[in-house]
C-alpha cells in the first residue's frame, strides 16, 4: 500500500460502539524507531495481521513512558493500579478489514496488579519489572527497567526539546505515532482481538537521547540494532480512553 493512501486511512475516525472500559494518562513518552525489512517482522505476527509499511519498510519501536490516573471508566482509582512506568516493543499492522493499529511484542510495567489485569482481560504480553523513572533539574529523564525473573537491566535517558507540535498527515512521524487501535491474541481461544484507543493527537517534539538499550529486541527474538534509532520523537503526554476488546473477525 502506498504511504499516502495508508495515511488517509489513519486520519479517518475509527468509530466503535464498544464501551469505554478504562481511562488513563500517558506522559513523558519517548518514541524510538528502527526501520526493518517487512519479512523480518511478519513471522512474529499472528494469523490475520499483516505488517504495515512506510515506503516499503516496516518499523519496530521502543517506547518508555509513564502511565498514571489509571482507573476503570467512571470509577475511582484502584490502589496498586493507578500509576506505574511502562516500556514496550511494538510494530504497526493491519487486519483483513484494513483496520490499522499497534501490535505489541512485549510490555514491561512496574505495577504487578496492572500486569495481571492486562494479561487476563486484555490478553497483552505484559511482564512485571522493577522500574524507576526520575527527572533531573535540567529536564533530562532517566528510565530504568529490569524484568522480574531475569533479563538485562535496560536504561533510557533523554532530554526533550522545548516546543511541541502535531504530526502532519502523510509523514513518517504520523505513520508511527498516530495509531488508535490495538490488536491482541487470545491464546486460550486462539483468536485475534482488537479495540480502539482514543486520545487527542500527540503534541510532539525532538529529544536528545543519551542512553538507548536495544536488548529489548533480543528479549523478543529479534536481532538487536547495531545503530542509533532511525526516528526519534518525544511527547509530554495525553489523556487516553480504552474501549473493550472484541474478536477481530
Amino acid at each position: 500500500m502506498k504511504a499516502a493512501s495508508l495515511q488517509e486511512e489513519l486520519t479517518r475516525a475509527d468509530a466503535s460502539d464498544e464501551p469505554t472500559v478504562m481511562s488513563q494518562r500517558w506522559s513523558e513518552l519517548l518514541f524510538l524507531h528502527w526501520s526493518v525489512a517487512p519479512e523480518t517482522v511478519q513471522p512474529h505476527l499472528p494469523p490475520g495481521l499483516r505488517v504495515d509499511t512506510f515506503e516499503g519498510r516496516a518499523w519496530v519501536g521502543i517506547v518508555p513512558f509513564r502511565m498514571d490516573r489509571i482507573r476503570p471508566f467512571g470509577l475511582p482509582a484502584v490502589p496498586g493500579l493507578s500509576a506505574f512506568p511502562e516500556l514496550n516493543l511494538r510494530t504497526y499492522v493491519s487486519d483483513k478489514k484494513r483496520r490499522h493499529g499497534v501490535w505489541f511484542f512485549s510490555l514491561d510495567a512496574g505495577g504487578w496488579l496492572g500486569v495481571r489485569i492486562a494479561r487476563h482481560f486484555f490478553h497483552l504480553p505484559y511482564h512485571h519489572a522493577r522500574m524507576r523513572v526520575r527527572e533531573d533539574a535540567d529536564g533530562r529523564i532517566h528510565f530504568n527497567c529490569k524484568r522480574h525473573g531475569g533479563g538485562p537491566a535496560l536504561a533510557y535517558t533523554w532530554k526533550p526539546h522545548p516546543g511541541e507540535h502535531r504530526a502532519e498527515a502523510g509523514t513518517l512521524t504520523h505513520f508511527l505515532v498516530e495509531r488508535y487501535r490495538l490488536f491482541a491474541h487470545d491464546r486460550r481461544r486462539d483468536r485475534l482481538l482488537t479495540g480502539c484507543v482514543s486520545h487527542p493527537p500527540y503534541l510532539l517534539g525532538k529529544a536528545d537521547v543519551d542512553a538507548c538499550d536495544t536488548r529489548l529486541f533480543t528479549l523478543n527474538g529479534f536481532p538487536a540494532p547495531d545503530r542509533p534509532p532511525d526516528h526519534v520523537v518525544a511527547s509530554s503526554g495525553t489523556d487516553v480512553s480504552v474501549q473493550a476488546l472484541t474478536p477481530a473477525d
